[in-house]
């Protein structure tokens, strides 16, 4: 039994030790802020598509919202366009990153905080993204988005 233990110990150690030792590179991080400032710019624009274009264009895309989960890209986007139909109810975006973490060598995971600014009324919060290294392209598989009342 104490072997057991000792060995199950040691194993753990060896697993967060390689987990702690992924880190980000400064090209990583730059791609990752870029993606993001692209969904700003895009946001800004009233550009829905293009804001939807740094997510990944699959079913399996997942985001949460106030109103739970809503699962694939089309989804997605068709929940966007009811919840801000208009230039006017989508306002000025700017996100504040507050982390950025490594989890293995192709996935991210990104804390951050959006501030909305319209007329109709600002709207701020936090949010939590998954971005994964697919085809080439650094895309975001995991939007978990909070406002604050």
């Amino acid at each position: 039994m104490t072997r057991t233990f000792f060995i199950s110990v040691i194993l753990s150690l060896f697993f967060i030790t390689e987990f702690a030792q992924e880190k980000i590179t400064k090209s990583e991080k730059q791609h990752i802020l870029s993606l993001l400032d692209k969904q700003a710019e895009a946001w800004n624009e009233g550009n829905l598509e293009k804001f939807m274009e740094t997510y990944w264009k699959s079913d399996k895309l997942v985001f949460m919202g106030s109103r739970g989960p809503t699962y694939g890209w089309q989804a997605t986007l068709d929940s966007y366009k009811k919840g801000y139909p208009d230039k006017t109810a989508m306002g000025h975006l700017e996100f504040k990153i507050l982390d950025i973490s490594k989890i293995d060598t192709k996935t991210v995971f990104l804390i951050g905080r959006f501030e909305l600014t319209r007329e109709i009324g600002d709207l701020a919060g936090h949010f939590t993204l998954v971005i994964q290294m697919i085809d080439g392209e650094w895309v975001i598989i995991s939007d978990h988005s909070s406002g604050e009342s």
